[in-house]
């Protein structure tokens, strides 16, 4: 099955991320080469100290010796847009919440926001995180829910998968599970979660309306999702958004703002809202996207 309008396939989105995996695996002190797709966005800008140091990203990005690409002489992992770059990875989570997790969880964040701050997560919640990763969301989901709560995560990567359960090891955490899946068909029962968060990855999706069923099929009544995304801005048409970055960089799969809203809308979503947070390419957001299914009294 294939995005409409791309040619891309799930499977080449999983070959991609089990890259990255492989990479953050091994310090990701390696250059990244899937040369059948057009790269990925997901290199950090801004990383923390035990990344090798360099004086620029592969992305042609300049740091100060702390970046997790390889030189720019190397096969580059990012997005050919190097602006984009700045919008992601774990630079966007505060240096106190990096500390709360294993050093091999930041360096896979692919992410574009920070979900778990968006979700505002209690003790004793259910908790289920969509395109899991390495792991980062999940554990420190797993910390703001408490022993009283319990944090799945979704992911159809192998490699993923076992660079997660590596990170749920370091961390010691026992109120987590990691399920192979993908996210339009959700391994888990009807309104079994409280909340749902999401780090850039339903854009990558090839049916995101599938996708927003599933999110509220699985969610208790008065459940909530709190997801980070990239979107467009509703002038910018789908050619127009694939010139800014590349499908699997999360820029050319992304939904407008008013498309967001109504795919919410038709799966039964109510107080839905999409608040864009920094621009990561001419016309491209990352957003926090919030959303409530109706209580049974409503």
């Amino acid at each position: 099955m294939t995005e409409p309008g791309t040619g891309i396939t799930r499977e080449q989105v999983r070959d991609a991320y089990g890259a990255l995996a492989v990479a953050a695996g091994l310090g990701n002190r390696i250059s990244l080469s899937v040369a059948d797709i057009r790269q990925s966005c997901f290199t950090p800008v801004e990383e923390t100290s035990y990344c090798t140091p360099v004086q620029e990203t592969s992305c042609g990005v300049a740091v100060q010796e702390t970046s997790c690409c390889t030189p720019a002489e190397t096969t580059s992992s990012c997005d050919s847009n190097p602006a984009v770059t700045a919008g992601f990875g774990s630079s966007l989570y505060r240096a106190d919440t990096q500390g709360e997790v294993p050093a091999d969880a930041l360096v896979a964040s692919l992410g574009c926001g920070n979900p778990t701050a968006v979700a505002e997560l209690r003790e004793g919640e259910t908790v289920l995180d969509l395109g899991s990763g390495g792991g980062l969301d999940v554990l420190l989901s797993a910390r703001r829910v408490g022993e009283t709560g319990f944090v799945y995560g979704v992911d159809m990567t192998d490699e993923m998968l076992e660079l997660a359960e590596s990170n749920k090891a370091k961390a010691g955490a026992t109120n987590v599970k990691f399920l192979k899946g993908i996210i339009e068909d959700i391994p888990l029962p009807d309104s079994s979660v409280d909340v749902v968060i999401s780090n850039c990855v339903i854009n990558l999706s090839i049916d995101k309306n599938a996708v927003m069923t599933e999110m509220f099929r699985v969610l208790k009544p008065g459940g909530r999702i709190g997801i980070s995304d990239i979107v467009a801005e509703d002038d910018l048409s789908s050619a127009e958004r694939a010139d800014r970055g590349s499908y699997i960089g999360c820029i050319a799969g992304a939904l407008s703002r008013s498309e967001y809203l109504h795919g919410l809308k038709q799966s039964g979503f109510a107080v839905a809202e999409v608040i864009f947070t920094h621009e990561v390419a001419e016309g491209m957001h990352g957003a926090i996207i919030r959303a409530t299914k109706p209580g049974e009294n409503d």
